[in-house]
């Protein structure tokens, strides 16, 4: 009996579809498409951390991991400043204000950590940043508002965060889905940012998130 051509391709997505979960030969798109990477230096990642401790009190970067951690009472990144603690890294000499930039990283958040912003755009026209993605109990909120994501405790994670300056919106995707829009605040001098940075209230003692292979991309 012969078997139609049709039913051979049908078999054969199937297959393929099966043995490698992000092939999706009629819709998949990653979010990295159509974006050119930025290379990257040590120099472009500044750590922002209390002021009084030394850096490898709340900071360490082994194997290719950045770990990074703060307490509750920790004093702020700067003597004159009166915000919340952070240890942070800063994307820097990257900063933007047109155009459509990217970042890309694996984040872990460990059990426990909650009331933390683990990755943020700094700067925009009306406020100080133009999004905030904060951990509480293991979900993913924009601020303290809109659930993003749940239940991401304990494992590794791929966050893309892409910023359409002029067309005035921000996307999130997690795990190459996407997972969350909203407008920006206008222009500004923009940059990236990830670690943790304590909320103003509703925090853990002790907070902490971990990432690699952080990458920015632009159009």
């Amino acid at each position: 009996m012969e078997i139609p051509f049709s039913h051979v391709l049908l078999f054969f997505v199937v297959l393929v579809s099966s043995h490698n979960p992000r092939s999706n030969l009629f819709c998949y798109a990653d979010p990295t498409d159509g974006f050119t990477e930025v290379p990257l230096t040590e120099a472009n990642f500044e750590l922002q951390k209390p002021y009084d401790i030394p850096l490898d009190e709340r900071y360490s970067f082994v194997d290719g991991v950045r770990r990074l951690w703060v307490y509750a009472d920790d004093k702020p990144h700067d003597p004159s400043s009166h915000t919340q603690p952070r240890t942070e890294v800063r994307i820097k000499g990257l900063d933007y204000s047109s155009g459509v930039w990217q970042f890309e990283g694996h984040g872990f958040v460990p059990n426990g950590t909650s009331g933390a912003t683990i990755a943020q755009i700094y700067g925009a026209a009306h406020g100080a940043t133009t999004i905030i993605l904060r951990i509480y109990d293991g979900d993913m909120r924009y601020y303290n508002g809109n659930l993003i994501a749940t239940g991401l405790y304990d494992r590794w994670f791929r966050l893309n965060i892409i910023h359409d300056v002029d067309g005035g919106k921000v996307t999130v995707f997690l795990d190459g889905n996407q997972v969350f829009q909203a407008a920006d605040k206008g222009r500004g001098d923009l940059y990236f940012k990830c670690g943790v940075y304590a909320a103003p209230t509703n925090i853990s003692y002790y907070m902490e998130s971990r990432w690699r292979d952080i990458k920015i991309y632009k159009k």
